[in-house]
């Protein structure tokens, strides 16, 4: 079955079946691309496949729980079986914890859980995924980030990020982190890897408080999804530019 999409380029969105990983894989198939929409949820993920393919695009269901390597090795190897290598992976996938959330009285296994799909599910997936990526000319990785990860704005004065996150901001800025050193790791390879802060986007994992929409917090992923070859690397952006770490 290998090369019946090999002229289009091959991405993969985690976390795609809904809210801002659907809308990158409308920005991604709009291009004529052909995405993997990779849904922890079987059924949301073939419904969401189905409504893209309705509009004309180009998507395919992958079945993908981040914090299983089994779902992860699967989704390996139905995407190579498709097109032998994967030129973009968007790392969306992503779950919150309260907020406000005080560190001295959070549980920990909410921290367990954000850091096994924020931190970890990124790493599994990015490590299975690397071979496949390696086979592509111009491969990049996105990882879905946030304003809230950022130290530098944290310890901002007057700078205001919704109060105090005592789980979910921590693991994005863990993510963060572990970006710099893929990109070190990757420094000389044609394999870019940046982060992506969509904004304040009415999502589900914000009870829908968010100031913008889906459609425009895909926007900077799609954008870094896209990069020429000579495009920045190990960063972090909004749609405004780079934001500091």
């Amino acid at each position: 079955m290998l090369g019946l999409v090999s002229d289009k380029t091959i991405a993969l969105v985690t976390g795609a079946n809904k809210g801002i990983g659907y809308e990158i894989a409308v920005g991604l198939t709009a291009l004529g691309w052909s995405v993997g929409v990779g849904a922890r949820d079987e059924h949301r993920g073939a419904d969401a496949v189905a409504k893209l393919r309705a509009a004309g695009a180009d998507a395919f269901a992958v079945p993908l729980d981040v914090t299983d390597d089994e779902s992860v090795s699967a989704a390996v190897r139905l995407v190579e079986e498709r097109a032998g290598r994967l030129d973009v992976l968007v790392n969306n996938a992503g779950v919150a914890g309260g907020w406000p959330e005080e560190p001295s009285t959070v549980d920990l296994e909410t921290v367990r859980r954000l850091v096994e799909t924020n931190v970890m599910g990124v790493i599994r997936v990015t490590n299975a995924m690397l071979p496949l990526l390696r086979r592509s000319s111009h491969p990049r990785i996105v990882n879905q980030s946030s304003h809230v990860s950022s130290l530098t704005l944290q310890t901002a004065p007057g700078v205001d990020l919704g109060g105090i996150s005592g789980a979910y901001a921590p693991t994005k800025t863990f993510l963060n982190a572990v970006t710099i050193q893929y990109a070190k790791e990757l420094s000389g390879t044609n394999i870019l890897i940046n982060n992506a802060c969509p904004g304040y986007v009415a999502t589900d994992l914000n009870g829908f408080s968010g100031t913008r929409t889906p459609e425009q917090g895909a926007a900077i992923a799609v954008r870094l999804a896209t990069l020429p070859d000579d495009g920045p690397t190990g960063q972090m952006f909004d749609d405004s530019g780079v934001v500091p770490w």
